[in-house]
């Protein structure tokens, strides 16, 4: 089984250097797919309202600790507000029926999942999350898909810091400003569409080259690229044989002129979601 590593966010928890995500994993067979990759070694799990599938993930780690003895403090869950949420009140009581869907005590993680500008409330939602944090709710608290300027804001307004931004992050977008100031800042970047699902990236010559001269498979060679970043990708799966596969990415080294050259895919955001522009309900 894959041992995956951990960092130190800046609120002192220790946060695995790759997760699992668990986008469209629902009912009783996303239930067996999570508990799978618990059983794996993963301890990162990453959900959302608007993933449909708290309950599910929920259901999944009592599991874990009933069949593979993985208990509640092992795992970090990851759930996230919804546009339609945002606002002091309203992120609140999101967050009270998130607990209620995962039927767990506490998140681990709480993300705000889009800004959503236009509708100019992520600033107070914050200031919510700030409150279930120091109410014991919440264990840490973060954002997705937010700009320098957003994070600026919100630590300038605040004075918290946000421990993760989960975004768009992959070969094709690499993302060197943004991971920049993240590094400055103390902030974990998180990688959401690690693998720039539906392209071509793990058929690119570069990647495939790179993966030979590892004896690695191309996937593992860009978890491994993310890895060295100094982000945690979060390649969902359902498959418990690719789940170990993408979790063991620990045992080599990648070059600086391999990352550079898996870097220099670079051609930009492959998803429509601009945090400037898109709106997320």
């Amino acid at each position: 089984m894959p041992t995956i590593p951990t960092v130190t966010l800046n609120d002192g928890t220790d946060f695995p250097e790759l997760g699992l995500g668990t986008y469209n994993l629902r009912g009783d067979d996303g239930i067996a797919s999570i508990v799978a990759g618990i059983s794996s070694g993963y301890r990162l799990l990453d959900s959302a309202v608007n993933y449909q599938n708290e309950s599910e993930v929920g259901a999944a780690v009592r599991r874990a600790g009933d069949e593979l003895g993985v208990g509640r403090d092992e795992l970090i869950v990851t759930t996230k507000i919804p546009g339609r949420d945002h606002g002091y009140d309203r992120a609140m009581a999101s967050a009270e029926a998130s607990l209620a869907a995962l039927g767990l005590d506490r998140i681990d993680l709480y993300l705000i999942h889009w800004p959503n500008p236009s509708v100019g409330k992520y600033l107070e939602t914050w200031q919510a999350m700030i409150a279930l944090r120091e109410g014991g709710l919440v264990r840490s608290i973060g954002v997705s898909n937010f700009t320098e300027a957003m994070l600026t804001e919100l630590i300038d307004e605040t004075g918290v810091t946000p421990a993760v931004n989960q975004v768009e992050l992959h070969p094709y977008f690499p993302q060197g400003a943004l991971r920049a100031f993240h590094r400055e800042h103390g902030i974990r970047t998180e990688s959401w569409s690690p693998l720039a699902r539906r392209s071509e990236l793990l058929s690119e010559g570069v990647v495939g080259d790179i993966a030979r001269a590892h004896d690695v498979t191309p996937t593992q060679a860009v978890l491994r690229w993310h890895v060295q970043l100094g982000s945690t990708p979060i390649p969902k799966s359902a498959d418990p044989a690719r789940q170990v596969e993408n979790a063991d990415v620990f045992g080599f080294e990648l070059s600086d002129d391999e990352v550079a050259a898996i870097s220099g895919l670079e051609r930009g955001r492959l998803w429509d979601g601009d945090p400037n522009h898109h709106e997320e309900m």
